[in-house]
């Protein structure tokens, strides 16, 4: 991919995430698939980063797996971030933050350009994702309690339809459908799938 192409690609998610004060974004979440499952009120705020990284080859998307004893969401594939702090003023903040205390990252690598409408999730967190660009080179230094690994997955492959799946499981005792992306070892499913599945339509609307 030359220099030319990450470029025209890159004001393209620019260009898509611009949009006036005025201008709202539907709230997504796991309602999305579950009618009836409506979201609640009482609501914990959290941002996490989309974070892409911009390779000469093409840009890739920055996950993380969560280790297994976490009591939110064990094991599962995410993006950096969590819920606000009171010294959080904006979502980027909490993004930033919440990124270089998970993974090491320096916020001074990272490039906010915009936010995806908020993901309410079952669980009870409304999330920001605020979309960024990632120079490398970077160095990366997981927290050991809250992550497992960190690894990258080509944005293209996130971003073609014939990659998204919907699954369904038992959850208390309900069947719940969810949003899910396979990627070779990794599997991409629940909220994180919910969010590529919008930043797609966001993209390419």
């Amino acid at each position: 991919m030359t220099k030319t192409d990450l470029f025209l690609i890159r004001e393209r998610i620019i260009e898509r995430l611009d949009r006036s004060p005025d201008d709202i974004p539907p709230i997504r979440g796991d309602h999305d698939l579950n009618p009836g499952m409506e979201p609640g009120t009482d609501l914990t705020p959290a941002a996490v980063l989309i974070g892409l990284v911009n390779h000469p080859g093409g840009l890739s998307v920055l996950l993380t797996q969560r280790t297994d004893h976490l009591h939110h969401h064990p094991g599962q594939i995410s993006f950096p971030g969590g819920h606000t702090d009171p010294g959080d003023t904006t979502p980027e903040d909490t993004a930033l933050r919440e990124t270089e205390e998970e993974v090491g990252l320096d916020p001074r690598r990272v490039e906010p350009v915009g936010r995806l409408g908020q993901y309410v999730t079952r669980t009870g967190f409304s999330i920001t994702p605020v979309v960024a660009f990632i120079e490398p080179p970077f160095e990366v230094r997981p927290d050991p309690f809250e992550v497992d690994d960190v690894f990258e997955v080509p944005l293209a492959f996130l971003l073609d339809p014939a990659n998204h799946e919907c699954h369904s499981r038992e959850i208390r005792g309900q069947i719940r459908e969810f949003h899910a992306m396979p990627y070779e070892e990794y599997y991409i499913w629940g909220a994180t799938a919910g969010m590529l599945v919008n930043l797609y339509e966001v993209l390419n609307t």
